[in-house]
């Protein structure tokens, strides 16, 4: 009877459980595919708000328009150069820095980590990196876009953590006897057996870089270096682009194509993340768990 009641319990938890992971993967879903479908909806439809499950009046103008458009393109090229360049960079320091702080024999490694900790909760604010930059040559050039924020002290203490606790001690002592510096153990030992570190940072940095737009706001001024983010900000807020994209149509239509700018410029900005995403999903998962090893 016991046992009955048990199942029972359990089916009953199993039911309640899975409905509730359902409606809150449907909340989290649909503004998406809400976004997706409007993007090929037909304008008016739109504006009047007859779209809700399906698309209606299926126009791809949106699409068209935003293709052609060079500022586009020329954002889609920055912001891959920024995410590259900038995310090699985060990697090759972040790593250079976790390094010496997982390794026991560092003696000054607990007071570096103290002041570490201290820049995740204070800084000097806006205005002085502002000033910094701009006396350092920085404003207005690309460089800004990669150099800034070249380490985040978060994924420092996540690698770090997986140094300490995946690598163990015995292959630095055994590299010592085969006379491997630090640099040689690092690079011929440390890295090989890192991939999943390297994977989870490289996810990390990455999409910083591809949705970042607020570094270029304050510092750029040259619409040729400006991320896709940035130009997608143009459109969403301040409709300054997406004026030059439909003003050969008239008012009605421009309102109607417009819409269909908007929400296609959201789906072609985000498309390269959601598609890389879901194959480095189960590191993303694992740099959760790293995170939260104390050491």
């Amino acid at each position: 009877m016991i046992k009955t009641n048990v199942l029972n319990d359990d089916k009953v938890f199993d039911i309640v459980k899975t409905v509730i992971l359902v409606t809150a993967l449907l909340l989290v879903m649909y503004p998406l595919y809400f976004i997706i479908i409007a993007s090929i909806s037909d304008g008016t439809a739109i504006n009047t708000g007859n779209v809700w499950f399906l698309p209606k009046g299926i126009n791809l103008e949106g699409y068209h328009r935003i293709l052609k458009d060079d500022m586009i393109w020329i954002g889609y090229r920055n912001t891959i150069v920024y995410t590259v360049v900038g995310t090699s960079i985060n990697l090759v320091l972040t790593i250079l820095l976790a390094y010496p702080l997982s390794r026991k024999d560092f003696s000054i490694g607990k007071y570096v980590m103290i002041f570490l900790m201290i820049t995740m909760y204070f800084n000097g604010g806006l205005i002085p990196r502002y000033l910094q930059v701009k006396n350092i040559g920085l404003m207005d050039t690309w460089l800004v876009m990669v150099l800034l924020n070249s380490v985040n002290v978060f994924n420092v203490i996540i690698a770090r953590s997986f140094l300490k606790s995946s690598i163990p001690e015995t292959l630095y002592e055994a590299a010592v006897l085969d006379g491997c510096s630090h640099a040689t153990y690092l690079v011929k030992v440390v890295l090989p057996l890192s991939k999943p570190i390297i994977a989870v940072l490289l996810l990390y940095y990455g999409i910083a870089h591809w949705n970042e737009f607020f570094t270029g706001l304050i510092y750029l001024k040259n619409e040729k270096l400006y991320p896709l983010q940035l130009i997608l900000r143009s459109i969403l807020i301040e409709n300054q682009m997406q004026d030059a994209m439909v003003e050969d149509l008239s008012d009605t239509n421009q309102k109607d194509i417009g819409e269909l700018i908007k929400y296609g410029i959201i789906i072609v900005s985000s498309l390269p993340v959601l598609v890389i995403y879901p194959f480095l999903q189960k590191y993303f998962v694992q740099g959760v768990m790293i995170g939260s090893v104390k050491g």
